[in-house]
């Protein structure tokens, strides 16, 4: 090691690293839609906030690491998402979204293609969870997701939780 490396090193101070605690989430949350009931809330990100809230869960990392012959899921199936949130805590989720897009190039009319539902486990009070929405219309279509909708259930679920369904519309 190079002297005038050495001493400087030798003469650093140990500086104390503290570790601060990510801030609590604001409640109400700011920017979601509150249900009629005044318990829930949601909101659909963007993809920029998508990235962020990610990189601070695992099971989202998850899902949108998930790969279709290859291919990570959204780059090969329309996709959306919601951030939920409930006052009192949710039994389960459900949401339900349609699939829509252009009839063709040159007709721009939307039609609804297809119908997503989505199921996903208990939350607790105050606390939130982002739901990928994934259809199984082909990205290269452009079809997007919209009117999600999303609903906190406090009975016993009698369907497959967590789940997706996405049926086609002929």
């Amino acid at each position: 090691m190079p002297a005038s490396i050495a001493a400087s090193t030798s003469s650093m101070a140990k500086a104390k690293v503290r570790v601060t605690p990510s801030p609590s989430p604001v409640w109400p949350p700011k920017g979601f839609i509150k249900s009629k009931d005044g318990n829930t809330y949601a909101k659909i990100p963007t993809a920029k906030e998508l990235v962020g809230l990610a990189s601070n869960d695992k099971v989202l990392t998850q899902a949108l690491a998930r790969k279709v012959d290859g291919v990570p899921v959204c780059e090969k199936y329309s996709c959306g998402a919601v951030q939920v949130a409930s006052a009192i805590g949710c039994t389960w989720w459900v949401i339900t979204a349609d699939v829509n897009g252009a009839v063709s190039d040159e007709d721009k009319t939307l039609k609804v293609y297809g119908n997503l539902r989505t199921t996903i486990g208990e939350t607790g009070a105050k606390k939130y969870a982002t739901i990928l929405l994934v259809s199984s219309e082909p990205i290269e279509l452009h079809h997007s997701v919209a009117n999600i909708k999303a609903a906190c259930r406090h009975d016993v679920p009698t369907e497959k939780v967590p789940g997706t369904t996405y049926t086609a519309i002929p």
